[in-house]
């Protein structure tokens, strides 16, 4: 199965096919506007603008399941990612990322790298072009930790 097979709301509220990234390499994070870890954003929107051209799109889901770090509408969340970090990368509807009510994409993506729930924000998955997982980053693993990850697979 591939990530191409799910769909997930956008920040705005339109439904996304992911099968409209077939043939990219993708990172898909779990985001948080009001954590430790937030300042992830900067690196994220930093992967996407150098490898973009090449093929790359860094997907964020904001989460608000980890201490209750993301309480804004979405249309705070987003005014927050732009203005503070600049972020121009797809950005999606709040989500569960663990349990029942979870994104069904991220059910597949924890079930793909050993069924270990997510652990907090900014758990991060690469995503090769034919839409498998590659490789988890857990949540204090930086974003620029993961270039040579994308780099193999551009």
């Amino acid at each position: 199965m591939s990530v191409y097979e799910f769909s997930a709301p956008s920040i705005r509220g339109e439904q996304v096919d992911l099968s409209a990234y077939a043939g990219k390499v993708l990172v898909i994070s779990n985001t948080a506007s009001k954590c430790g870890l937030t300042p992830q954003y900067e690196g994220l929107q930093a992967l996407y603008e150098k490898y973009a051209d090449r093929g790359l799109v860094v997907l964020g889901f904001p989460c608000n399941q980890f201490a209750e770090q993301e309480p804004g509408t979405a249309e705070e969340v987003e005014s927050f990612c732009k203005l503070n970090y600049g972020v121009t990368f797809p950005l999606f509807a709040k989500s569960d990322v663990n349990g029942d009510d979870a994104l069904p994409l991220f059910k597949h993506l924890v079930a793909e790298t050993g069924g270990q729930d997510i652990a907090w924000n900014f758990t991060k998955f690469v995503i090769d072009r034919e839409g498998r997982v590659a490789k988890r980053f857990e949540p204090k693993e930086t974003p620029e930790s993961m270039a040579s990850e994308i780099e193999s697979l551009l």
